[in-house]
């Protein structure tokens, strides 16, 4: 066969597998998302109304990081992830993954952290002594980035840091089991974790030296591009569940049983997870502060922190085409 026919045939089968993939999207999607990470999209999950107002069935797919959600999303498998990471989209991003930001699902800076084992006493003005530990932290995740900035405030080399690459799950267990000197997670991991050990810095203190903590809904951009309506109509049943928890009340207060049982937790730790999590209103998300310009800058100021830091090669000279922001606009109008 000559080059050019095979390239003809080339196309030729990639144009099938897209149509064959697009005729796939209008009767099912994949959605992933975490557990032990109670949101409030989870009430509208457990009631069928994605489905409902969507019109197709949803395959929901737990993780345990935003680095397998990215995997998963290159795959074909996953076509929207709620609340990955901003660090482990960078990290793909950065990587030359065509994906793209559609929403800031939530900001917890209370809710992503590192804990010090209680035995080691070692606190925020201690913690030079952390020189020579064992640290456990899930690589390429939003706890990876507080991770290295709060060690580069705290002026620790991380070359005399053993760093293992672990879940937050793994991280809370081997830190109660004293396998690590401190670990790194978020969510009902975290809590755990708390239950071992102690914060070098509070969430408060952390945005005060810019180490910003927020998670977004992010898809493959073909599918951005090719399903953008189905997707508007996604971000407007997860927008709308959010204008209810904001809103408080009895309303909010019923969300809470559902959410728990979907989350795998129970309610009272359900209720002081989501006290600590905000869920912008889809115009602040559209303004400046997130998706209007300020998301841009930040994922650009993690990239070239993991730069420094070795942990990717290199950095985009801007991630402004990596937000989309068409669906969450539609959303707004429906």
């Amino acid at each position: 066969m000559k080059l050019k026919s095979r390239i003809r045939s080339t196309a030729c089968i990639a144009a099938f597998a897209s149509l064959a993939q697009t005729a796939a999207w209008a009767e099912e999607i994949t959605v992933a998302y975490f557990l032990e990470w109670p949101m409030p999209f989870q009430f509208a999950k457990v009631n069928g109304t994605y489905e409902a107002e969507m019109g197709v069935d949803i395959n929901w797919v737990s993780f345990d990081t935003g680095t397998a959600m990215s995997a998963a999303m290159a795959s074909g498998d996953v076509q929207i992830s709620v609340s990955q990471g901003v660090p482990p989209f960078v990290v793909a991003a950065s990587a030359g993954q065509d994906i793209q930001i559609v929403d800031v699902a939530v900001s917890y800076s209370e809710n992503d952290n590192c804990v010090v084992r209680s035995e080691l006493e070692i606190d925020k003005d201690s913690a030079g002594e952390l020189a020579g530990k064992k640290v456990a932290v899930p690589l390429g995740t939003a706890a990876h980035y507080g991770f290295l900035s709060q060690m580069n405030h705290f002026g620790v080399d991380l070359a005399s840091l053993e760093v293992v690459d672990m879940a937050p799950a793994e991280g809370a267990a081997a830190l109660s089991q004293g396998s690590v000197d401190m670990a790194c997670g978020w969510g009902g991991a975290l809590r755990r974790m708390k239950e071992s050990g102690n914060v070098l810095l509070t969430g408060a203190e952390k945005e005060d030296l810019g180490i910003l903590v927020f998670d977004v809904t992010s898809a493959p951009a073909n599918f951005v591009a090719e399903e953008s309506e189905l997707l508007a109509k996604f971000l407007k049943v997860t927008a709308d569940a959010n204008a209810v928890w904001n809103a408080g009340g009895d309303a909010a207060a019923a969300m809470i049983p559902v959410i728990a049982k979907d989350a795998g937790m129970d309610e009272d730790a359900t209720a002081a997870t989501m006290a600590t999590f905000v869920f912008p209103p889809v115009a602040d998300q559209l303004g400046a502060k997130w998706l209007g310009g300020g998301a841009q800058s930040f994922m650009k100021g993690v990239a070239d922190v993991f730069v420094a830091a070795g942990s990717i090669d290199g950095a985009l000279e801007t991630y402004a085409p990596a937000v989309n922001t068409g669906p969450l606009q539609a959303a707004s109008g429906m």
